[in-house]
């Protein structure tokens, strides 16, 4: 359905969905007429319907272009434009969400000559003709919106091509992998979000996860990678955020909540009269507080944002923290190994993993390197006891973890009891931080090579189609719930790209080839589908998640750092 061409952008000749994210406004474009808006931190604004678009359709971020027409995002203020169309009408929200129980008064629609204005409770719409172009411009406020209204079609235009331009980062290569680095750029450039004011408020997951308006530290720590180099400062701005959720103990949520104050108003009003969410959200800012993984990644945050900078700064405001996460896992640890409890708090959210969890003890011994580091200057004392707990860690993987039939399981019980011994791709964060032997490392590679790649597995009856997250099934039923429960569904074998970039990047790093499989198939895949943009995972029998995932640009970060190596092919 989608065909990727030699610039880097993505034809077809039937219209598709487009995600739209700007620092402010967000939503998505169906060219046969519908706009579908959001602003970040804000909530819903409505449906604007116009006339279709007449294919061909040439696809960008944040843009589309026919023969007579197109929409345009831009970047400096939360407008956009369509071309070439007539205006049919608007639908304004009724809620800035769909959860919100809060009684809102009607929104007040008024008309001044080709001008429209639609006050909402949390927003402000404008809708302006100007000729044949419908210019759409929203804010928290008038002054916002207002803001927006006062760009010409052209500076709108102009704005939206210049950033597409930025984000075509790897122009040499061919059209699959140019296109797919352009769209992983964009994925995670996009998920960089701004207040009314125009100041950082945080990485957003993906396009699917604004209401309410928050960061993860899981989400932003893989959707950093690329910003590392592309925007450090981003990177900064994000670690501080995030420590306003990293409590005394060490503790984290999931997320950290940035809403605006009508959203917040009314997320606070479901979060303490619902039964059991003030339980999962336990603090007003918190996005399902006490997540296993979070405080590790805080840690591997800091520890990347170093070494890509040499700026110690967040680490010398945030070393108390640093000790107390060291403290909470070391209090964890049985045998020298974290142990997690009995729920569903990691990025497998559907799973209730329980005790030595491969993809959490890999983030733990990540995490004690990056405090060795760290701590070589600001706190030598701890930086030796962390060093000492990662050999003790390393010593106590090979001991415990290691299967009989080579490589590491999803789960165990304990030492003496195995939960899940099937192949999952996120216990390769035991490859990244060098938590195995590399003879080990190796061996794990080539097993996820025979079985987690579906070219390779002709037992999972789909064909090729990409990377399974896991196989075979889970086979613990009582483990699992939500969408996970069906085989091949969710975190039970569905292709996650965010995975498939750090299964490529450790092929890379260790020179072996089969790295652009899963580099390149998943977005492959999509295109065939007609889902423009980096999606969160999806399956054949199943379908996708999100549109315009952040964490999805994983792969696009490996190949960029990897770039000479890419370039030159893969043998395989």
């Amino acid at each position: 359905m989608l065909t990727p061409r030699a610039d880097g952008r993505v034809e077809s000749t039937v219209p598709v969905v487009l995600p739209i994210m700007a620092p402010r406004l967000q939503g998505e474009l169906h060219p046969d007429g519908r706009l579908e808006l959001a602003v970040w931190g804000a909530g819903d604004l409505g449906r604007l319907r116009f006339s279709a678009l007449a294919g061909p359709y040439v696809h960008a971020p944040n843009l589309v272009t026919t023969p007579t027409g197109g929409a345009y995002a831009a970047q400096s203020d939360p407008v956009m434009v369509v071309k070439g169309v007539a205006y049919r009408g608007f639908t304004p929200a009724r809620k800035c969400a769909a959860w919100d129980r809060t009684a809102h008064p009607k929104s007040k629609v008024t008309r001044s000559g080709a001008r429209r204005r639609i006050d909402l409770p949390w927003a402000v719409l404008l809708l302006e003709t100007r000729g044949p172009d419908l210019v759409v411009s929203a804010g928290a406020d008038l002054d916002e919106a207002e803001r927006g209204l006062g760009l010409s079609v052209e500076t709108i235009v102009t704005e939206a091509e210049h950033y597409a331009a930025h984000c075509d980062q790897l122009p040499e290569a061919d059209p699959i992998l140019r296109s797919m680095v352009m769209q992983g750029t964009h994925a995670a450039l996009s998920s960089v979000r701004r207040d009314e004011r125009g100041r950082f408020d945080g990485l957003a997951a993906g396009l699917a996860y604004s209401a309410p308006a928050r960061t993860y530290y899981r989400d932003g720590y893989w959707t950093l990678q690329l910003l590392l180099k592309a925007a450090p400062a981003v990177v900064h701005a994000q670690i501080d955020l995030l420590a306003a959720g990293v409590q005394s103990d060490g503790e984290a949520p999931s997320g950290v909540i940035v809403s605006g104050p009508e959203m917040a108003q009314a997320w606070e009003a479901l979060r303490t009269t619902v039964f059991g969410f003030d339980w999962i959200h336990r603090r007003r800012a918190d996005w399902w507080s006490d997540h296993f993984d979070s405080p590790l990644f805080f840690v591997l945050t800091l520890g990347d944002y170093v070494r890509a900078t040499g700026d110690t700064e967040p680490v010398d405001r945030n070393w108390p923290f640093v000790s107390a996460i060291y403290e909470r896992y070391v209090g964890l640890s049985v045998d020298g190994l974290p142990v997690k409890p009995r729920h569903d708090r990691d990025w497998a959210d559907n799973v209730y993993r329980s005790g030595l969890v491969s993809y959490d003890i890999g983030l733990w011994v990540g995490a004690l390197d990056a405090i060795v580091e760290l701590g070589a200057a600001q706190d030598p004392d701890l930086a030796a006891r962390a060093r000492a707990t990662a050999a003790e860690t390393r010593a106590a993987v090979a001991a415990q973890m290691k299967r009989p039939h080579g490589g590491y399981p999803d789960y165990l019980d304990g030492p003496a009891g195995v939960a899940e011994d099937h192949l999952t791709l996120d216990s390769l964060t035991l490859l990244r931080h060098d938590a195995v032997p590399e003879t080990d490392a190796l061996e794990v590679l080539e097993r996820v090579r025979r079985g987690l790649e579906s070219r390779h597995n002709s037992a999972q009856g789909f064909g090729d189609w990409g990377m399974l997250c896991a196989y075979p099934p889970f086979s613990r039923r009582g483990d699992l719930r939500s969408k996970t429960v069906f085989p091949f569904r969710y975190h039970n074998g569905s292709d996650w790209p965010w995975l498939d970039g750090l299964y490529a990047g450790e092929r890379l790093r260790r020179g072996l080839p089969g790295w652009r499989y899963p580099m390149v198939r998943w977005w492959e895949f999509c295109l065939s589908q007609g889902w423009m943009g980096t999606v969160e995972y999806f399956s054949p029998p199943w379908g996708r998640g999100s549109l315009l995932q952040g964490w999805s640009s994983l792969p696009a970060a490996v190949a960029l750092a990897h770039k000479d190596v890419v370039l030159k092919g893969d043998p395989d």
